[in-house]
């Protein structure tokens, strides 16, 4: 009887090791591109005694203090196209610094840039337009003439 005992304790074990095999892939990406389309113009502005012009991305002109806006003027908020992948979401970044506006030895400030996407957007059909804006401090008596940007202001996007 004892070895019918011994023979019954004995452990009897199953299957000790198992494998899955896997495959592996990689998708390529347009990547993201923004064209000027459009450059900004504050258009015809009267300095009288100061002030500012704010430009907001949807081309409308706020003026502050005493400048005088021309009407009919050109006026355009910066324009660009945004491309890349479709559906892919995105952010922008707009210039932080202040920037001169020149006519020889005379400027102005631009600053305070905006956006018509705050917060970023998303590439349907594989594209986007984007609008900037900002706000030009123009001085008591400004000199009449036209004034350019001394260097270029620059605005970034990133997939998010």
């Amino acid at each position: 009887m004892l070895i019918i005992l011994l023979s019954g304790t004995g452990m009897s074990y199953g299957q000790t090791s198992a494998t899955a095999s896997f495959t592996a892939s990689a998708t390529i990406i347009q990547p993201i591109g923004i064209t000027t389309t459009s450059n900004m113009n504050f258009a015809n502005l009267d300095a009288k005694s100061g002030g500012a012009v704010i430009l907001t991305p949807e081309n409308t002109r706020i003026s502050t203090g005493d400048v005088a806006l021309a009407e009919n003027a050109a006026v355009s908020a910066a324009s660009f196209e945004v491309t890349g992948e479709e559906g892919f979401a995105f952010s922008i970044s707009l210039p932080k610094d202040e920037f001169l506006l020149a006519n020889g030895s005379e400027s102005m400030i631009i600053k305070d840039f905006t956006s018509s996407l705050a917060n970023g957007g998303s590439l349907t059909g594989g594209s986007k337009i984007v609008r900037v804006g900002a706000t030009l401090k123009v001085n008591p008596n400004q000199t009449p003439g036209i004034y350019n940007s001394r260097s270029p202001m620059n605005v970034t996007v990133n997939y998010n």
